[in-house]
């Protein structure tokens, strides 16, 4: 995974400046500077647009005492004020082919396929960023249970992944 990082660095500049010179012979140098620099002040004002949304929604998220995690509004919210963060991100960053990406978290609906398949991403990858024992110490999360009489139960452990 690391050299596929390391590949699409080198090679998205190189495919931006190749589609950059083409949408200039296209339609010329100055009008291919103004739309690079209209969606760059679109990416900025939806950035900071989409950061106060989601600052604000984690506030109440937090003040209701319950979790964002994507199945309630507050967290399908809070994703979908991250894509629009990325989104807008994506725009600021001067080139056709990330506003393409951008506008694909920022369009109303292209946004629940974004969601879902960064969803689908990140399930498959969250087991490996958050060690087990953490997810007892969440807010919400129930703790385990000890027998109150010191007893040792016997037990099994099972990996379903083995």
């Amino acid at each position: 995974m690391p050299w596929l990082i390391a590949l699409a660095l080198l090679a998205v500049p190189v495919l931006e400046i190749f589609v950059i010179i083409q949408v200039g012979h296209a339609i010329g140098g100055w009008p291919t500077l103004g739309l690079l620099a209209l969606e760059t002040l679109t990416g900025a004002w939806l950035v900071k647009r989409a950061g106060r949304r989601a600052f604000a929604t984690l506030q109440s998220a937090l003040r209701s005492g319950g979790v964002p995690d994507g199945k309630n509004s507050s967290g399908r919210d809070l994703t979908d004020s991250g894509l629009a963060l990325i989104g807008g991100a994506l725009l600021i960053i001067p080139g056709f082919i990330t506003d393409v990406v951008g506008l694909f978290f920022l369009l109303p609906f292209t946004r629940p396929l974004a969601r879902r398949l960064g969803s689908r991403f990140l399930s498959g990858r969250a087991a490996t960023l958050a060690p087990p024992t953490f997810a007892p110490f969440m807010p919400g999360a129930t703790q385990p249970q000890r027998p109150a009489s010191g007893d040792v139960i016997q037990g099994e452990v099972i990996d379903p992944d083995h």
